[in-house]
């Protein structure tokens, strides 16, 4: 039985969301290999707490879907983006985040529409923590400054 009801538009939300954050896992999961592979064991690290930080938000919504009754389900994952450099790699993720600050943004404001307070301040805060992830990407983006044309083509998979 669940314990709040909620309408299915914020379901879909929710699911999308998971799919969305499930498949910022296997990115950063796959570039903290990838990198490390290349010798950059500070990004592979970095990559690393990225990964964890999205299972965590993937964690939230499970628990969220298991709240107001329904069974999680991400319908589809995205493809791993391919970059031949760090920066290039960083450049996938931030319109990865993009994506999901913009999906929260729409969630946010479609439950304050229908007067959903407390999907709305889930939704919310989620978007909010995907904005500061986003800042923290571009200003690492920023920080290497040119390195792509310091870095060496390298093989991708």
């Amino acid at each position: 039985m669940p314990m709040d009801a909620a309408h299915p538009r914020v379901l879909g939300y929710l699911g999308r969301a998971l799919s969305l954050e499930l498949s910022a896992v296997q990115q950063y999961m796959t570039q903290a290999s990838l990198v490390e592979l290349w010798g950059e064991a500070d990004a592979a690290e970095q990559f690393r707490q990225e990964t964890v930080e999205e299972l965590r938000h993937a964690e939230r919504l499970v628990q969220r879907m298991l709240q107001l009754g329904v069974a999680p389900a991400a319908s589809q994952l995205r493809p791993v983006g391919h970059a031949a450099d760090l920066v290039g790699l960083l450049r996938l993720d931030a319109d990865l985040e993009q994506d999901l600050i913009q999906h929260y943004a729409e969630a946010t404001r479609f439950c304050l529409l229908i007067g959903d307070r407390n999907n709305e301040a889930f939704f919310r805060t989620l978007r909010d923590e995907e904005q500061q992830h986003g800042e923290a990407l571009a200003a690492w983006l920023d920080s290497l400054g040119n390195a792509q044309s310091r870095s060496l083509q390298r093989a991708t998979f």
